[in-house]
């Protein structure tokens, strides 16, 4: 039975990815782009009967950061749950520290992430725009908790740990 992997990211670089059978794919966050790509998601899964889920991380306001700044970080990751609840895509929310050890990430340096990313999925683009002149850590961790996600959902052929 095919199934369908989301991973998202919902920090400020955030982002979404989505593995599925014959297709990886990870996107800038955008709200627009989210809705219309899980509606489809959600539509084509449906009427060809695969499971999908999304594992979302789980985030939380961090000492220093603007008042501003986290309210709109609280809101997008409202919007998300609400947005997968809404379209009947079941999701976990999983901490940072848990998906970042299945890869061997202990520090906090995204670059770390870019480079697991690029290993695991070396034809994937990690570039948000075409004028990007580096990958974004965002689509790269968002990209690893679509994996994690696929390890860790039943069905989901277990890999080695990166």
């Amino acid at each position: 039975m095919q199934q369908v992997f989301c991973g998202v990211d919902p920090g400020k670089t955030g982002a979404y990815a989505v593995i599925k059978y014959g297709e990886i794919y990870v996107r800038p966050w955008d709200i627009v782009g989210f809705v219309r790509d899980m509606k489809g998601i959600a539509l084509a899964a449906s009427s060809l009967r695969w499971p999908v889920t999304a594992y979302v991380e789980d985030v939380h306001a961090m000492p220093g950061q603007g008042v501003t700044s986290m309210f709109n970080f609280g809101k997008s990751a409202g919007f998300i749950h609400g947005a997968l609840a809404g379209l009947g895509i079941p999701f976990q929310l999983v901490s940072p520290r848990k998906w970042k050890q299945e890869f061997g990430l202990s520090g906090g340096d995204p670059a770390d992430s870019v480079a697991v990313a690029e290993r695991l999925f070396p034809g994937v683009s990690l570039m948000a725009t075409p004028r990007s002149r580096k990958p974004s850590d965002g689509m790269a961790e968002a990209l690893l908790i679509a994996e994690y996600c696929r390890r860790r959902t039943a069905g989901g052929e277990r890999e080695r740990k990166a």
